[in-house]
């Protein structure tokens, strides 16, 4: 068997760390090949150590040099790189057969077009970079022959319950369904929101993720930004999207067929099953995820979501049916809005009343989309106008 070369963007993250379990419990099959964070370096110094790769990367130089500092004193050979052109480097290097993009954010769009351009197996945990991107993602994707392969779980068991076959999908689907859990504010009475904590909003019932994504899923805004994505990834009509909570965790998703069939994929809330499909495609191999015990699984349920309690869910659609960029627009508000509220600058239920005026008053230049530089200017101008509609509250 030969060895895969693996690039984890964003490996001291919990999908990184979670990748790294993954690749160390076949060291047959793969290989890490470059390793990069944001700034906890003493865990990428960790990770180096324990996994040798031949890159790190770093986004600047005071950061760099702690890391080559500790990599010396350990007689490691892991090369430090830095910055933003140096993740393109890593991501689209010959000798990389994978990427595993986990870089939190729209600083994510930039290494996922370099490896979707080199033709590489894209492991898409950065949703940011296809609700940033769209179309100009999923066009670099196809001309560079890239083999793309979601990792949230949601868009992983639409696309485990899909036919390999892209072009079947047209006649196979009727609409996908995205299920969420519903946070851990599901059955709160909205009217006490306002005093919610950031530690209360990183308190996931079921997954253990970063305090960016937890706020995200408390608020829904990751249900948006995946039905945003779910359109780019299966090339589905917005109104072909629906969202339900189901609050177990144990559905990831389903397809509605045409002949009104449902497939679900099921599962432990484990990240490890949806990054071991990913990294085996289309092959199935161990990745240390429970296994699902359907006699001891508690009773499934399904409910629709609560507008008053998750307003910023609807944004989703308002963004799709706009000009083309607003989804940047809508992501760039809420990197805004959950930083300021994870530093006690806004309030929680501040953020989507923060990410409804950006979406409203930011302004979309025509062919905004069509170019990464005229993306990067709209995520620049978004963030501006977020700020100051963030600014004109008080938390």
């Amino acid at each position: 068997m030969v060895q895969q070369n693996i690039c984890v963007l964003g490996s001291t993250g919990s999908i990184g760390a979670n990748t790294l379990d993954v690749m160390a419990r076949h060291p047959e099959r793969y290989r890490a090949f470059a390793l990069s964070a944001h700034s906890r370096v003493d865990a990428l110094l960790a990770q180096c150590l324990a996994h040798a790769p031949r890159y790190a990367v770093l986004p600047d130089d005071e950061a760099a040099t702690r890391l080559r500092a500790g990599l010396r004193e350990a007689g490691s050979r892991t090369e430090v790189l830095v910055g933003a052109a140096a993740l393109d480097q890593v991501a689209a290097h010959p000798e990389v057969d994978a990427v595993m993009a986990a870089i939190v954010g729209a600083a994510g769009l930039g290494p996922c077009l370099a490896a979707a351009r080199a033709g590489k197996r894209l492991l898409l945990a950065n949703k940011e970079a296809i609700v940033l991107g769209g179309a100009l993602f999923m066009r670099a994707v196809r001309d560079g022959g890239a083999t793309l392969l979601p990792i949230d779980s949601e868009h992983s068991a639409i696309f485990q319950c899909l036919p390999h076959d892209r072009s079947t999908w047209p006649a196979t689907i009727d609409h996908i369904i995205l299920t969420a859990s519903g946070g851990p504010f599901r059955q709160r009475d909205p009217a006490t929101l306002a005093s919610v904590t950031p530690d209360q909003a990183c308190a996931h019932p079921n997954w253990v993720m970063g305090r960016k994504i937890s706020v995200d899923s408390a608020t829904m805004m990751n249900k948006a930004l995946e039905v945003i994505e779910a359109r780019w990834l299966f090339d589905q009509q917005p109104e072909q999207i629906r969202v339900l909570i189901h609050p177990q965790s144990i559905v990831h998703s389903m397809v509605v067929c045409r002949d009104n069939s449902v497939l679900a994929q099921l599962g432990t809330p484990d990240m490890r099953v949806p990054i071991a499909f990913g990294l085996a495609f289309p092959e199935r191999i161990a990745c240390g995820a429970a296994r699902l015990d359907l006699t001891n699984t508690p009773a499934l349920s399904f409910e629709p979501a609560d507008a008053a309690r998750f307003p910023g869910l609807q944004l989703a659609w308002q963004a799709l049916a706009a000009r083309d960029g607003s989804t940047a627009v809508l992501n760039a508000a809420n990197e805004v809005a959950v930083a300021r509220f994870l530093a006690g600058r806004l309030r929680f239920d501040q953020i989507p009343a923060v990410n409804a005026a950006t979406l409203e008053t930011c302004d979309v230049p025509e062919g905004a989309a069509d170019s990464v530089a005229g993306l990067l200017d709209l995520d620049t101008r978004a963030r501006r106008v977020a700020d100051s509609h963030a600014q004109g509250l008080k938390a």
